[in-house]
């Protein structure tokens, strides 16, 4: 049986992408942020966050900037970049393809 923290593999990065495109976010904002609105399905370790922030850092699809937190703390926010923007709407067609195309299998076997 699955745990909650489990993602199906390759759409953490969708989840990021998504969820910044709402405004600039520090990793635990994020993380949080995908906690809340999956209704507390979705936890994404540190574990997980930073190396997938890092790599979409990497490819030019984020830019992170130092500044001070709600907290008062410094913290990373990380924005999207218009690359990423591009991305997300390749990862948002990919995963509407893959998603319709496992309701299909599910619902074909159910009719079996």
């Amino acid at each position: 049986m699955s745990k909650p923290s489990d993602l199906i593999q390759g759409t953490l990065d969708l989840l990021i992408l998504k969820t910044i495109a709402l405004g600039p976010m520090h990793g635990w904002a994020i993380a949080k942020r995908i906690q809340l609105v999956s209704k507390e399905v979705l936890q994404v370790t540190q574990g997980a966050l930073y190396p997938a922030l890092h790599r979409l850092e990497q490819q030019g699809w984020v830019r992170g900037e130092w500044r001070e937190s709600e907290s008062g703390r410094e913290a990373k926010f990380y924005s999207l970049t218009k690359a990423g923007r591009v991305q997300l709407d390749k990862e948002l067609e990919q995963w509407q393809r893959l998603s319709s195309a496992v309701v299909l299998v599910i619902n074909a076997a159910q009719e079996a």
